[in-house]
């Protein structure tokens, strides 16, 4: 969904994509540009150039009706088995591609799906598998989201012997009928017994999911889950607006009644939940971190997995849709079970579509994704790009500062809080005019 915040914008949430998660926009992304991709994997990495894995378990107990991402809910443990050897493979064939170079991961990140929905077996051996193609010694962040169903005390544990060092709970929501209609698999009881859970173990970091403005959801409802949030003390909390892209279950509903509008808050209201959200997380002694995040003691609560990868760290996506990036080239995996596995068994990298980025691309890719911090720093585009973004984007940033949303200190562009919250937005400004008004998915 193409937004141009110089508009009067309809407040009703529409179908399609809000949030901002690359650039340029992934409708750009072909399977003609996929050379390229191979290409990238062929050449040595640039100097001082971080590297991190991601693995895509895509495994659900139940899938949500807001949910947009590959997953399944119908795979057998045999299934399971052979998608995860699967992986292995993928990683062991990047393993010894030149664009390792010799370097070690600094960062891990499971995401789903529900990797915890895999037994504490089948994760143990995968973990044991992925350190034997790229070894972990020097990884600094494991990160690892969790439905709260799927948590025994024991499979926590060996999650945290895995070396999980950031532990994301998917709550959403802490009541029992809000989740139900909007097809959450786990329950409130489930909640208290699995953070319980987590937090007895020690895991150095444990964040909490949020979502405002999910069916059902209430005022009165968002000021409890506040309340809630801030009783289980976490470590970080991350808040979503609810946004209804088009492969959603949401989505499918509204195409059948004929609706234009989807029955969530709209984002007038959502703005509102988590600015009250956030002035709480402070009154509490938390500090934002970014447009989705606040943190309780910012020197411990780190994310670099956002952090490096919103500053050019090259990425690899192992899994079915998985996305990665390397060298200044993006890619993505096949999106479907059977391409995807068949690649792999032919000894192939799964790539599906690509695209390169040109150098102004690349530096708007990293202006955007840091405006999502809240504060950019013109120094470093300066340092890196040669760019001076002041002047480069003269036009929308004095269009924030008009409208009170933007202010700048010492070469610093500070999002004020109302810019914050609807950040995603007011960043297609910033895009190229080609880029604009497309899909962005």
């Amino acid at each position: 969904m193409a937004l141009d915040s110089n508009l009067v914008l309809d407040e009703e949430t529409t179908v399609g994509n809000y949030f901002v998660s690359n650039y340029p926009p992934y409708s750009f992304w072909s399977e003609a540009n996929v050379a390229d991709a191979h290409a990238a994997l062929n050449r040595a990495p640039a100097p001082n150039t971080p590297l991190g894995v991601y693995l895509h378990i895509p495994f659900c107990r139940k899938r949500c009706t807001f949910c947009y991402f590959k997953v399944y809910t119908d795979k057998n443990a045999s299934e399971i088995e052979g998608y995860m050897d699967a992986a292995i493979k993928e990683l062991e064939i990047y393993s010894k591609k030149p664009f390792i170079g010799g370097r070690k991961p600094k960062f891990i990140y499971f995401g789903g799906g529900t990797p915890s929905y895999i037994s504490s077996k089948q994760l143990a051996s995968t973990v044991d598998a992925m350190k034997r193609a790229l070894p972990w010694d020097e990884v600094e962040e494991v990160a690892f989201e969790c439905e709260p169903g799927t948590l025994t005390e024991g499979k926590l544990r060996t999650i945290k012997d895995q070396g999980v060092t950031r532990l994301s709970l998917g709550i959403e929501n802490f009541d029992d009928h809000i989740l139900e209609i909007n097809g959450r698999a786990h329950r409130s009881k489930e909640v208290a017994r699995s953070y319980d859970f987590a937090r007895s173990i020690g895991f150095p970091q444990i964040n909490i999911d949020l979502i405002a403005g999910m069916m059902g959801e209430t005022e009165a409802n968002w000021q409890d889950c506040i309340g809630k949030t801030i009783a289980m003390q976490p470590d970080s909390v991350t808040i979503y607006q609810m946004e209804v892209p088009y492969n959603t279950g949401i989505f499918k509903e509204m195409k059948i009644l004929g609706q234009t509008t989807a029955p969530v808050a709209d984002w007038k209201t959502k703005r509102h939940w988590v600015k009250d959200a956030f002035a709480a997380l402070e009154q509490a002694g938390y500090s934002v971190a970014s447009a989705y995040t606040a943190v309780k003691d910012s020197s411990k609560a780190k994310f670099l997995y956002r952090d490096l990868l919103w500053a050019g760290a090259d990425l690899i996506g192992a899994g079915v849709a998985s996305f990665s990036h390397v060298g200044g080239t993006h890619f993505q995996n096949q999106h479907d079970w059977d391409p995807y596995l068949a690649a792999i068994n032919r000894g192939e990298l799964p790539i599906y579509r690509a695209l390169t980025p040109n150098p102004e691309e690349r530096m708007i890719r990293e202006f955007v994704l840091q405006m999502k911090l809240g504060h950019v720093e013109s120094a470093y585009f300066q340092r890196k790009f040669g760019v001076d973004v002041e002047r480069r984007f003269h036009g929308p940033l004095q269009n924030l500062k008009d409208r009170g949303l933007l202010a700048t200190d010492h070469g610093m562009l500070i999002l004020k809080r109302d810019g914050l919250l609807q950040v995603d937005r007011l960043l297609h400004d910033f895009f190229l005019p080609q880029h604009r008004t497309a899909r962005y998915a």
